[in-house]
């Protein structure tokens, strides 16, 4: 018997649909949890605003917060709240002064003329979509847990029978002892935004798909952000095996024979290149190198920069004769400027994902992944994620030449905050030395997993007419 298609709703979010494999199980209750300015209210109303595309009917239904907040939040992103239909509940008003006139507490009827209020506006409307916002001020209402959970089973079995996809939202104070033992068992699915202030730098959000019933979801954090205009949107992490393994790998020049001599005639496709050495040995160097070969060959190439501005990068390549404008123009070359402090590990990973695939890229460079890691928090979670897009891109058959800088400028007391030789299949190692009154930079393959490499140590010479590799001659015993 063949295997019924089960119907989704959109979330309206952008990458929370791929994380739950499609969207949101149809006719079903579901919890957004988080702590107040985590996004939920934002979010919510990205998923009412995708029912209004599909020419669904969309409730929202709000105990915290009035319908003149909610357009305020809506206009900020620069959207309209046409076709959603604000049903503004205040549990202290409901009761319109009954309780003078009944012998039941106050809680148990503030909780009885509210929950008919919002029964009698989806019996009227019929909406296909209802966020209900929020269950904090039901759980207050209501004074104790079994109370609570018999409310929202209740309204659960209302839903249900009316077809209508429910999400409500759950407002989580920082400190607070979480109840969401009942809650979780009731409803079908729950989503959890997660916000943490550190020491120094922007917020940083993510979310968990903690449950979801018959759903094979990508488990686990993801990065996400509120934007302008955008609203939230979720980075789903990078899954390696999602890419397309290269059937004919290939070598990769650099342009200069003795180089390639070096690599055993040249890089191979899908695979990753450290280039590290301390500053002014000629890291970045290196990476124009390549990406100017590759751009004469008519491959495309994508430049990824933490550190050097954009202007910087031309003046330095053209000062080798690497003249790169023409080809960024010409959309061949895709140079990205990031500041580290504004991005995400999540995000950074999915903006080269969709350059790689969207323009073909065959070689990437990241200057510097350094950089970059020194603007995170969590340096140990940045290098996990760095691995799954370096795995994905070696999948792709894209050369990765990551930039790691060492510290210090000149000696031999030289290290890496944080050892990721292990994320290269081959390692360049630039270093530069005095000798005979100059400066005099060496070049060497540590490492190669795939094929033969050159293990001497020669000298890179960086003029003003180009890039050449030479033997290393010492000086001559006494």
């Amino acid at each position: 018997m063949a295997k019924r298609k089960q119907t989704v709703a959109s979330t309206g979010v952008a990458g929370l649909d791929e994380v739950l494999r499609g969207g949101l199980p149809a006719s079903n209750l579901y919890i957004l949890q988080g702590a107040p300015g985590s996004g939920k209210t934002t979010a919510a109303l990205q998923f009412l605003r995708a029912g209004v595309e599909l020419g669904e009917s969309c409730i929202y239904v709000s105990l915290s917060q009035t319908a003149a907040e909610l357009e305020a939040i809506a206009v900020s992103h620069g959207w309209s709240l046409d076709g959603i239909r604000v049903e503004e509940l205040s549990a202290s008003d409901a009761i319109n002064g009954a309780a003078d006139q009944t012998i039941f507490q106050t809680a148990e009827l503030r909780l009885d003329e509210t929950r008919k209020a919002i029964e009698n506006a989806i019996e009227e409307h019929k909406p296909r979509r209802l966020v209900y916002d929020s269950l904090l001020e039901i759980r207050l209402i209501t004074g104790d847990s079994p109370r609570f959970r018999r409310e929202l089973l209740g309204f659960k079995a209302f839903l249900a029978q009316r077809n209508v996809v429910a999400l409500l939202l759950d407002t989580q104070t920082s400190g607070a002892e979480r109840s969401g033992e009942e809650v979780e068992g009731i409803a079908h699915g729950v989503i959890r935004f997660d916000k943490s202030l550190e020491e120094y730098g922007a917020v940083r959000r993510r979310v968990e798909v903690s449950k979801m019933r018959g759903v094979p979801i990508a488990d686990g954090y993801h990065d996400m952000a509120i934007r302008e205009g955008q609203g939230v949107v979720v980075f789903p992490r990078i899954i390696p095996g999602a890419a397309t393994e290269d059937a004919k790998p290939h070598l990769i020049k650099s342009g200069v024979a003795e180089l390639d001599e070096m690599f055993g005639g040249g890089q191979e496709a899908g695979t990753v290149t450290l280039v590290i050495g301390q500053s002014g040995t000629g890291k970045s160097t290196m990476a124009s190198l390549y990406a100017t070969a590759a751009l004469k060959r008519g491959e495309s190439v994508a430049l990824f920069l933490f550190e050097e501005r954009l202007e910087t990068f031309f003046r330095r390549s053209e000062g080798l004769g690497m003249d790169l404008r023409q080809f960024h123009k010409d959309g061949q070359l895709i140079i990205s400027d990031f500041n580290p402090n504004e991005i995400s590990p999540g995000e950074f990973a999915q903006i080269v994902q969709q350059v790689v695939v969207r323009e073909k890229i065959r070689v990437v460079v990241i200057d510097s992944f350094t950089g970059y890691l020194n603007s995170l928090p969590h340096r140990e979670k940045a290098v996990r994620d760095i691995q799954s897009l370096l795995k994905y891109l070696a999948r792709s058959g894209v050369l990765t030449m990551l930039i790691v800088a060492q510290h210090g400028l000149l000696g031999q007391n030289v290290g890496i905050d944080v050892d990721v030789s292990f994320l290269g299949d081959t390692v360049l190692l630039l270093r530069i030395a005095e000798h005979e009154g100059r400066l005099r930079r060496n070049i060497a393959v540590v490492k190669k997993r795939h094929g033969p490499h050159d293990l001497d140590v020669r000298e890179l010479l960086i003029q003003s007419g180009g890039i050449s590799v030479v033997s290393y001659n010492p000086l001559p015993e006494t």
